[in-house]
């Protein structure tokens, strides 16, 4: 049950940058197909921060010091970019235009998601 929600969460805040980022879009035809879209997306997105994103971490622990942090925000841009890619390679209607637009949208996804976490709990 707690992934369901989490999957929800994640595409509530995929839906938020679609709204809110010029160069992130789901181009369907109807509502049902941009919410299986973005659901899948969200699913796609899921699995390729747990698998990733501590691999990351662990080789860029460095950057991560250095940084204070604000490495984290290359990191999730670079993570939406390749779920993204991955999309397309899937015909997922789900397209990232370029860093800035990754950039902007993992900020908006992460505080997003975090929002709906406090309200939804873990």
């Amino acid at each position: 049950m707690k992934i369901i929600i989490k999957i929800l969460a994640v595409a509530a805040a995929l839906w938020v940058s679609t709204q809110l980022v010029a160069g992130i879009t789901v181009t369907t035809e109807t509502t049902a197909k941009q919410i299986g879209t973005l659901l899948a997306v969200a699913l796609l997105f899921g699995v390729i921060n747990t698998v990733l994103k501590p691999i990351i971490k662990t080789f860029g622990c460095a950057f991560y010091v250095l940084t204070l942090g604000l490495f984290a925000l290359v990191v999730n841009a670079g993570l939406l970019l390749l779920t993204s890619w991955i999309a397309a390679q899937v015909h997922l209607p789900f397209h990232v235009d370029g860093f800035w637009a990754a950039f902007w949208g993992a900020i908006i996804v992460g505080l997003v998601s975090w929002l709906l976490d406090l309200v939804f709990g873990d």
